[in-house]
């Protein structure tokens, strides 16, 4: 295979894919940013005052978790086997559905790993400290900063879980480009901190940036999920209800359901 060829190859596309996604999407939203006053969750002086890390750090930190994932995922697509084949004319209508089938599978796997994970680094104080309160720095999240955290907790959260999802599921490397996307894009979408009317995430999936939002409100006790369910936060009872009401200085604000509340 000639240099071309592999640039162009299913397994470097999946291993880069997801890269090229977050700092598009998350560009995305750094130029919309200036006009969404009425629709953030926090203020950006809020934002500029609470958290405890400078974006330039946040931006060093994702880059090099980026490049071990993408390395690793290189190598695994590498060592799992090549593409799948084209499929001939009477696979071709099935081929859909097994795709879908098996970007679901890679959804639960992939959920279900990082709750229980995630719930770990939460509850295990030694965790905790060395660990994932440097991805809590960011005490208000925004969009490049998701994937923001120190890279032994990258590896074992997000380098593990998405081999994982992608080996039991057993899609190819060309599935995989498709899905790490998507699950990249809904990363950077729960931290954005921005509820846009009629965004598709805010619709069909319960677990979003209001969500995610009150995880890093509240002390980290509840709304483990991600990226796509919530069905173990419900399962396991750390499932935090919420109501999004307006501020008067505009944008709105996640508050705690009443029946939380007196808890």
């Amino acid at each position: 295979m000639d240099a071309l060829g592999f640039l162009l190859s299913d397994e470097f596309l999946g291993a880069i894919m997801p890269v090229v996604v977050f700092w598009v999407y998350s560009g995305f939203y750094l130029v919309l940013e200036p006009y969404c006053h009425n629709y953030r969750l926090h203020s950006k002086q809020d934002e500029d005052k609470n958290n405890l890390v400078s974006k330039s750090t946040a931006i060093k930190g994702t880059l090099l978790q980026q490049f071990l994932q993408a390395a690793v995922a290189l190598l695994l697509f590498v060592v799992t086997g090549p593409s799948e084949a084209k499929p001939s004319t009477e696979e071709q209508s099935s081929s859909f559905m097994v795709l879908v089938k098996q970007i679901i599978i890679a959804m639960l796997v992939i959920d279900t790993y990082q709750y229980f994970v995630h719930r770990l680094l939460h509850h295990n104080k030694f965790l905790y400290r060395r660990l994932h309160s440097i991805h809590h720095r960011l005490v208000v999240p925004y969009a490049f900063g998701a994937l923001y955290s120190h890279p032994f907790e990258a590896f074992l959260f997000d380098t593990v879980g998405g081999s994982l999802s992608f080996l039991i599921s057993g899609m190819s490397p060309r599935t995989a480009i498709y899905f790490f996307s998507l699950a990249t894009i809904k990363t950077v979408d729960d931290h954005c901190g921005i509820i846009l009317p009629g965004n598709p995430f805010h619709i069909l999936f319960r677990n979003n940036t209001a969500y995610h939002d009150l995880h890093h409100h509240h002390g980290g006790k509840y709304n483990f999920s991600q990226p796509f369910f919530i069905m173990w936060d419900k399962i396991m009872g750390t499932h935090m209800t919420y109501t999004l009401e307006k501020r008067v200085e505009g944008g709105f604000e996640a508050k705690l359901a009443k029946d939380l509340k007196e808890k």
